[in-house]
């Protein structure tokens, strides 16, 4: 745990396999909205031996606090991400954002260049405003079905479930449920309103961005604006994967 600069206790988690006579790079990893650093915990034992693997749960999530009244903004969870660094001791590390958090990874991208040493980009637009999902109606039927209730009614959109096994969607969907239905009523439209296609051209590590190419929420063509307006860009389609490819 460490505490952020407005208080807040924030939860992370470190697996770190390397070699310890050796130097080794830092991958930070930032999980979506409506999951944890838990979420991420198949990739682990594929990164782990060669890097040491940080997870974060973004405030409000997992076993982060929840935040007050002033406390939730786009900017502040880019801050967090960056005073996670600061408490590590990390100078730079290799960003990998899935969904919602790839959004917020690319904000620290932008914000704090010097920190990040490469951008993994997946299944995010440059912010949910682009596009024209309806964002309050999420909101709205999170409310009425509950967090569990909503994902049940829209697991297609996310997970192909010809290829995976019931157990899976039955975790991914109770571990999702874990978020408060009262902090997603704030986290989404808040993220709802981020538009970073402005500020794209100020990522200048190398970025690759992983689209799930059958995605229901975002059409392939709103991803292809970071491949265009990002310097540095490997732009890879997964043809026929919806939304949460991470998973």
């Amino acid at each position: 745990e460490f505490t952020a600069s407005d208080g807040l206790r924030l939860r992370y988690v470190v697996d770190d396999y390397t070699d310890p006579w050796r130097d080794r790079d830092t991958v930070l990893m930032v999980h979506a909205a409506m999951g944890s650093s838990r979420r991420f915990y198949a990739w682990v034992p594929h990164l782990a031996r060669d890097f040491r693997v940080v997870r974060i749960d973004l405030r409000g999530h997992g076993k982060s606090d929840v935040p007050g009244p002033d406390q939730l903004s786009f900017e502040r969870l880019g801050l967090d991400v960056k005073e996670l660094l600061d408490h590590l001791e990390i100078a730079s590390a290799h960003l990998v954002g899935s969904s919602a958090g790839a959004i917020v990874a690319q904000g620290v991208a932008i914000r704090y260049p010097e920190r990040v040493a490469t951008l993994a980009s997946f299944a995010a637009t440059p912010g949910m405003k682009i596009g024209k999902q309806d964002y309050a109606g999420w909101v709205a039927r999170i409310g009425a079905t509950g967090v569990a209730g909503f994902l049940r009614e829209t697991i297609g959109d996310r997970i192909k479930l010809d290829e995976v096994e019931p157990g899976f969607v039955d975790w991914f969907i109770t571990e999702s449920a874990r978020t408060r239905v009262d902090v997603l009523a704030r986290f989404v439209p808040m993220m709802a309103a981020v538009d970073l296609v402005d500020e794209l051209h100020k990522i200048r590590c190398p970025v690759l961005a992983v689209v799930p190419g059958g995605d229901p929420i975002h059409p392939v063509v709103d991803y292809r604006l970071l491949e265009k307006l990002i310097p540095d860009c490997e732009f890879v389609v997964y043809d026929g994967l919806p939304h949460n490819i991470t998973d």
